[in-house]
């Protein structure tokens, strides 16, 4: 199953014509978003679907002297997640997963208050959470996000994405309440090969998207 995206709002209009079954409740259902890619993708599920948005601040944590491999993550709230095949195999010592967690634990915290100005979390206890982010490669980070909002008290965690592979998905699902992932590539080699337009997102775009879902739609005719 193959299928390429325009950009992060089409595949966020596609994947929330996947999740209609979640705007029947609006008080029980949540979109929290994994920043930055993730959030233009849960606007506009939250929007199509008119429940609450909010964010899951992950950081991957890499590797040192090869950063782009991921060696776990760590998310709000403190949860951390460690890939131990990659840390015995790469031989990382204990100290430097530790340091890693620690600067990337001020990192969130900076981020939680670029992002929401002030705002509180939304409240999940007893909700569904729609996990969403622009895709998936290692999975590492969304394990975490999944970790971090069962701590929140979510009752259940679904997982939404347009792009990923198919053993990171299988992987997800032994997590996760559920998984929905639009496209399972194979081979896959990059989240970014699958969209036309894969610009970065700037903190500056997060907050003004989370801060246009918290205004009500202006009036007919104004």
């Amino acid at each position: 199953m193959q299928r390429r995206f325009h950009d992060r709002a089409e595949a966020g209009i596609a994947l929330a014509n996947g999740l209609r079954k979640y705007a029947t409740a609006r008080d029980r259902a949540v979109v929290v978003a994994l920043p930055r890619g993730g959030v233009p993708i849960g606007h506009e599920i939250a929007r199509a679907l008119d429940v609450p948005l909010d964010v899951c601040i992950v950081r991957k944590l890499g590797v040192p002297g090869h950063e782009e491999l991921a060696m776990g993550a760590v998310a709000s709230g403190g949860v951390i997640v460690l890939n131990y095949d990659v840390i015995r195999g790469c031989s990382v010592p204990r100290q430097s997963i530790d340091r890693s967690a620690a600067a990337e634990r001020a990192e969130i915290e900076r981020r939680e208050r670029l992002f929401r100005e002030g705002r509180p979390p939304v409240d999940l206890h007893g909700v569904t959470v729609l996990l969403v982010d622009d895709g998936l490669a290692t999975g590492a980070t969304m394990r975490a996000a999944v970790s971090a909002i069962r701590q929140r008290g979510a009752a259940s965690a679904v997982v939404a994405v347009p792009v990923g592979p198919k053993d990171t998905c299988d992987l997800l699902r032994k997590q996760a309440d559920e998984v929905i992932c639009l496209s399972m590539p194979d081979p896959f080699e990059a989240v970014g090969e699958w969209y036309d337009k894969f610009p970065q997102v700037s903190d500056d775009e997060v907050r003004q998207l989370l801060k246009d879902h918290q205004s009500p739609p202006a009036p007919a005719g104004r």
